[in-house]
């Protein structure tokens, strides 16, 4: 009985190890093209950096949400 707990408790593990992974690439890949386009195109401005980490947060909260709270398909 307790190896059925173990695994659900290595999959909820596992989960939360992907949403760290997802969120520090999703963060990092914002502030990079963030920082891109304010050098590029903006003349140095910090806003861009700052839209940037945010929608990367944003995008990382958004998958880990949906992959540890999948929504029921209630087709009829």
């Amino acid at each position: 009985m307790t190896k059925g707990k173990k695994d659900v408790e290595d999959e909820y593990s596992a989960k939360l190890d992907m949403c760290l992974t997802d969120g520090i690439v999703k963060t990092g890949g914002g502030v990079l093209l963030g920082t891109l386009t304010s050098v590029l195109f903006l003349g140095r401005r910090r806003w861009p950096i700052i839209a940037g980490l945010g929608v990367g947060i944003g995008l990382a909260y958004a998958n880990c949400e949906y992959e540890l709270n999948p929504k029921k398909n209630n087709t009829a």
